[in-house]
């Protein structure tokens, strides 16, 4: 038989189907873990790579000018979508706190702190993220965030900031493994804890071995399940509140009356305000996708606007369910082996006697949790990655693959997450509490970080005779936004110093720092990197800030026809769309 022939043999699947034969799809897999190439026409580079001509090794350059040139010239694959950006925001967003620790908020401050500390909290958050839009659009870099606040503020902070931020992240992938193996216990007690955390690490891992895409769709997945199992307890909660459930009868607004709409008074108004605050905490995460993004002029804009909706309103309107379906005082909202127990969503479907739901509000809190785990090893390894891009952490970090994946980052961030296999020690909870105390406040930094960048950027704009009308996209509340933005943090930390502190109605040492740990790790960082550098200036000077590098550059005159003529298109839209291009 000729060589030729044997295409024609229809026992030769490979030759008939199309497909790659086995050897060939093993030596593909094989190469994807190479560094990735600039030029490489399979897997691409960003646009801006090959219009760098300055070497970041060049002498003459300094630290702050190599770091910028060096995170813009990312190699990280640029094939997220719009969705995938807002399904990985969701997914490090919309977990415990949520499905579980929304019970113990209730249990501290009653149904209409509820609803008070999460709107407050909303108000802070949509500037915030508006100026994480702006800058993200503009600088489409590695590192998103800590890349903008190490050029635009200062680098001691931005590397303060960044290994704060790390650290949250890494000490995340453990909390949620074990989490998972907790929340397994509502039908299994018998087995040994360590051994769902294996199941799950190695579930972790393989999907973040994964080309970039192919996570972005596991993250879709998780997403849309969390967004089905929210629509499903809306219908359910609206018909067990009036009454249609096997048990109970109407329900309406009874626990706001008694035992009331308020617990502990003002003290507990201010727990559930920083509670809500913390609940937000992985929205940001989309100024890490910046640079994996298809196009970031149309899609950051978009997918922040549709994150902060969907988390806001997510939150806001269960929340208020919640609130009328469980009272504050519920003895099982603090008492209970697994989450599921102490889920206001299981105990609301038990009280109205609905059986096989609260095993499978079960299953979808485990979902919850792994998503979140899926986010903390994306987030881990983007932000190691660009902290050794600018030069803040070991060179091999920054090593990317021809797939686009931080290898070297994913795999730093799974030996630390091996913390998990903890879980069947007794001592699990003493060992989490300080490592979450050095990341309590972690979140805070990374806003307030954001939005003094963002400051900064249009204070070196007007300083250097520069105006917001070359940007492609523009914060609608501009400084005031970000300045309001900073303030509600710092008022955020107040009421966390006051609840820290005082916990009872005495002092508690221990409570403080298990909370402010993290304030003394950042301090520790700051000034740690300006005795090494010997850098005291408080911030860069405006004049001497690069507002130039990375940036992402549009022919201006064609985007504004562009933006021209869809504001006519959107003008001549029925008012529903106008309003919904206004808030998404």
């Amino acid at each position: 038989m000729s060589r030729n022939s044997l295409t024609l043999d229809p026992f030769n699947s490979s030759a008939n189907s199309g497909l790659e034969p086995v050897s060939s799809r093993w030596n593909r897999f094989k190469n994807s873990f190479k560094p990735a190439q600039e030029d490489d026409p399979e897997f691409g580079s960003n646009v801006f790579v090959s219009k760098l001509q300055i070497k970041v090794d060049d002498e003459e350059l300094t630290d702050l000018q190599r770091a910028a040139i060096k995170s813009s010239k990312t190699q990280l694959s640029s094939q997220l979508s719009l969705r995938h950006l807002l399904m990985i925001a969701i997914g490090a967003t919309i977990g415990t706190g949520l499905f579980v620790n929304s019970g113990a908020a209730l249990n501290t401050g009653g149904p209409a702190s509820l609803i008070i500390g999460w709107c407050i909290v909303a108000t802070m958050i949509y500037p915030t993220l508006m100026a994480l839009a702006e800058l993200c659009v503009a600088f489409p870099v590695t590192g998103g965030f800590i890349t903008h606040a190490t050029r635009f503020v200062d680098p001691s902070f931005g590397f303060a900031m960044g290994w704060c931020y790390a650290v949250q992240w890494i000490v995340a992938l453990p909390l949620t493994l074990v989490a998972a193996a907790i929340t397994i216990r509502y039908w299994r007690q018998d087995i040994n804890s360590d051994v769902w955390v294996a199941v799950f690490y190695v579930f972790i891992f393989l999907l973040n071995m994964l080309h970039v895409r192919h996570f972005g769709e596991t993250e879709v997945f998780f997403g849309v399940v969390k967004l089905l199992a929210i629509a499903g307890f809306f219908i359910l909660g609206i018909v067990m509140i009036c009454g249609g459930g096997p048990q109970g009868g109407y329900i309406g607004g009874e626990y706001w009356h008694d035992p009331g709409a308020f617990a502990n008074g003002f003290k507990g108004v201010c727990s559930v305000f920083v509670t809500a605050a913390f609940s937000f905490a992985g929205s940001e995460v989309i100024g890490m996708t910046a640079a994996e993004t298809e196009d970031p002029r149309q899609t950051i804009p978009a997918a922040t606007k549709r994150t902060f909706w969907v988390i806001t309103l997510s939150y806001t309107i269960i929340l208020i369910l919640i609130g009328c379906l469980v009272p504050w005082n519920e003895p099982r909202l603090t008492t209970g082996d697994s989450y599921a127990a102490v889920s206001p969503f299981v105990i609301s479907i038990k009280n109205a006697g609905i059986k096989g739901l609260p095993s499978l509000m079960n299953v979808i809190i485990l979902f919850a949790i792994l998503s979140v785990a899926n986010s903390s090893v994306y987030a881990t390894s983007r932000v190691l990655s660009s902290l050794a891009d600018i030069g803040f952490a070991p060179s091999f970090l920054g090593y990317i693959d021809r797939t686009g994946r931080p290898l070297y980052a994913n795999l730093v961030t799974f030996f630390f997450g091996l913390i998990a296999f903890v879980a069947a020690s007794d001592k699990q909870s003493e060992v989490f509490v300080w490592l979450l105390a050095m990341t309590a406040l972690s979140t805070i930094f990374a806003w307030v970080g954001i939005c003094g960048a963002h400051i900064r950027f249009r204070l070196a704009l007007k300083q250097q005779g520069r105006t917001v009308n070359e940007l492609t996209y523009v914060a609608p509340y501009g400084i005031y936004g970000s300045t309001y933005g900073i303030i509600m943090n710092f008022v955020v930390v107040m009421g966390q110093f006051w609840v820290a502190l005082f916990p009872g109605s005495k002092a508690d040492a221990k409570a403080f720092f298990e909370i402010f740990l993290s304030l003394v790790l950042f301090i520790v960082l700051y000034f740690g990197h300006k005795i090494y550098k010997r850098n005291w200036k408080i911030w860069i000077r405006l004049s001497e800030v690069d507002i130039d590098t990375g940036r992402k550059h549009f022919d201006i005159e064609l985007l504004k026809q562009e933006i021209i003529y869809e504001n006519e298109r959107v003008a001549a839209s029925p008012w529903w769309y106008r309003l919904y291009k206004v808030l998404c």
